[in-house]
C-alpha cells in the first residue's frame, strides 16, 4: 500500500493483505485495490496478492491496475474480486467496457477516472470558474502521468453508454491532501450520470466524507 501527493512522492504505507483484513473488520462496507503503476509499466496486477487478501476480507472488493485484456478481467473475479476496475485500459480501447460488460454483468464493471482541473479553456464545452479562474476537468491515465485532452464530464457520460456499472472518481488536485474531496468535480460528474458515483481523493478526516455526502448525491 502507499501514500502519495497529487499521484507523486509515492511511500510505502504497509502491507496490503494486513491493512485489508484491519479496515474490514473496522466497517468498512468496500475495498478498493488499485494497482496505480501497472498500466505505466504495462504489466497485470498479481493475482497472488488479489486472492491473499479475498482471503482475509468479507466485504466487497473492487480490483484494477493494468486491465486491457477480457482475460485479465476474468482472472482478477476468479482470484476473488468482487468488481474489476479499468482506467487506461478503457482510454486506449473504450469498447472494452462493452465486452466486458456483456460477459459479466454491469455490476462488476467499474470505470475509474483520475482527473486533473486543466486552466487552459480554448474550445472546451464545459467550462466552469473558482476565484474567478477558469477551468475544465481532464482526465489523466498512467496513474495520473499522461494528460489525455479527454472531459472528463463526456468521457464519464459516454463511460456509461458503453456498460460501465460504477464510476470511481479521484481527484488528482486534492489526492493526498487531506483538505477535503474536489466538491465541484464530484457534483458534476454526479449530476451527468445515472450510475453510482465513488469520489476518492482528498478526505483527511471523518467530516470530509459528512461533506461530501451533504453537498453532492454521490454513492460513497
Amino acid at each position: 500500500v502507499v501514500k502519495g501527493l497529487h499521484f507523486k512522492s509515492i511511500k510505502d504505507a504497509g502491507d496490503p493483505v494486513l491493512l485489508a483484513e484491519k479496515y474490514s473488520n473496522e466497517g468498512a462496507d468496500e475495498l478498493v485495490f488499485l494497482d496505480i503503476t501497472a498500466s505505466e509499466e504495462n504489466r497485470e496486477i498479481i493475482k497472488s496478492l488479489v486472492s491473499k487478501v479475498a482471503q482475509v476480507i468479507n466485504i466487497p472488493f473492487t480490483v484494477g491496475g493494468g486491465v486491457k485484456t477480457l482475460q485479465h478481467a476474468r482472472d482478477i473475479l476468479l482470484s476473488g474480486a468482487d468488481k474489476v476496475a479499468i482506467n487506461t485500459g478503457a482510454v486506449k480501447n473504450p469498447q472494452i467496457i462493452t465486452e466486458l460488460m456483456e460477459l459479466f454483468g454491469r455490476q462488476c464493471i467499474v470505470v475509474a477516472v483520475d482527473v486533473k482541473r486543466n486552466y487552459n479553456v480554448a474550445g472546451q464545452k464545459n467550462v466552469f470558474t473558482d476565484s474567478d479562474k477558469k477551468f475544465w476537468f481532464e482526465v489523466f491515465i498512467y496513474g495520473g502521468k499522461k494528460e489525455t485532452g479527454i472531459d472528463a464530464i463526456e468521457w464519464i457520460k459516454k463511460m456509461e453508454s458503453l456498460g460501465a456499472g460504477e464510476i470511481l472518481l479521484t481527484s488528482i488536485d486534492m489526492d493526498g491532501t487531506k483538505d477535503g474531496y474536489d466538491i465541484d468535480l464530484t457534483r458534476e460528474i454526479v449530476n451527468s450520470v445515472s450510475i453510482p458515483v465513488v469520489a476518492s481523493g482528498g478526505c483527511g478526516k471523518p467530516e470530509d466524507m459528512i461533506d461530501v455526502f451533504k453537498k453532492t448525491d454521490v454513492e460513497a
